[in-house]
């Protein structure tokens, strides 16, 4: 399928960025970039949001504990 990423073109990107970056950057460049994707996906669906509106309708609920 054309546009389709295979394990070769992965393994290909990811020496380039240890050559690039360097094995001692890598690992902080990798945590860097999957809180950015966390918080994007947490943006798009809104978690954040709800759990504000949760807090100001009900303050003494904890929404983070679970049963």
């Amino acid at each position: 399928m054309p546009g389709s990423v295979g394990p070769l073109e992965i393994v290909l990107v990811l020496v380039i960025a240890l050559l690039v970056l360097g094995p001692k950057k890598l690992p902080d460049v990798g945590r860097s970039v999957g809180r950015g994707m966390r918080e994007f996906k947490d943006a798009i669906s809104g978690m954040d949001h709800r759990r504000d509106e949760d807090e100001d309708e009900f303050p003494g609920l904890d929404t983070t504990r679970k049963s």
